[in-house]
């Protein structure tokens, strides 16, 4: 039910929340490229239990699992563990109860999640433009810190023997 000329704001808003290393950029990133839009929480962060009802009405809410086995596969560079992974299960019962779409990514590709949820959103005939929304930006653990190098130190006195240093030919 896709439509041409559609303002981003005008079509109904899909909300993907999870577990971490669960896929939810991944997903969000899947329906925007064909032109649903779609946002992820990262409510499995957060105490505040609605948070995924907070701004903005939501009009399909996809909720994603994943096993402890999975989540350090995925991200091997994070120490997960079983009480971790208990406390994001706490966080996210309020919005795993009103989820419209519950899939556990543990054993699953990106393409097949993919798969499943657009079966899905076509059966729910959500509204959606021909062409693919921007993306979004990263957030929560899919940022991932860029190392650059420090900065030289500027040329100024040596406080060692109050002198200035003597910049190199060139």
């Amino acid at each position: 039910m896709g439509e041409n000329n559609l303002d981003e704001a005008t079509l109904p808003l899909i909300k993907v929340v999870g577990i971490s290393a669960s896929g939810k950029s991944t997903l969000v990133a899947h329906l925007r490229n064909a032109g649903y839009n779609a946002r992820p929480v990262s409510q499995e962060h957060s105490d505040v239990a609605n948070l995924w009802q907070q701004f903005d009405r939501t009009s399909l809410l996809i909720y994603l699992d994943v096993s402890l086995e999975a989540q350090r596969q995925r991200r091997p560079d994070v120490t997960w563990d079983a009480k971790y992974l208990q406390t994001e299960h706490k966080r996210l019962t309020h919005a795993r109860d009103h989820a419209d779409l519950k899939i556990n990514t543990s054993a699953l590709t990106p393409d097949t999640v993919w798969h499943i949820t657009q079966a899905f959103v076509e059966q729910q005939q959500v509204r959606h433009a021909d062409y693919p929304l921007p993306p979004l930006t990263a957030t929560g653990s899919a940022l991932r810190p860029v190392e650059t190098p420090p900065e030289p130190p500027p040329p100024g006195p040596d406080k060692r023997r109050g002198k200035k240093r003597k910049r190199p030919p060139g």
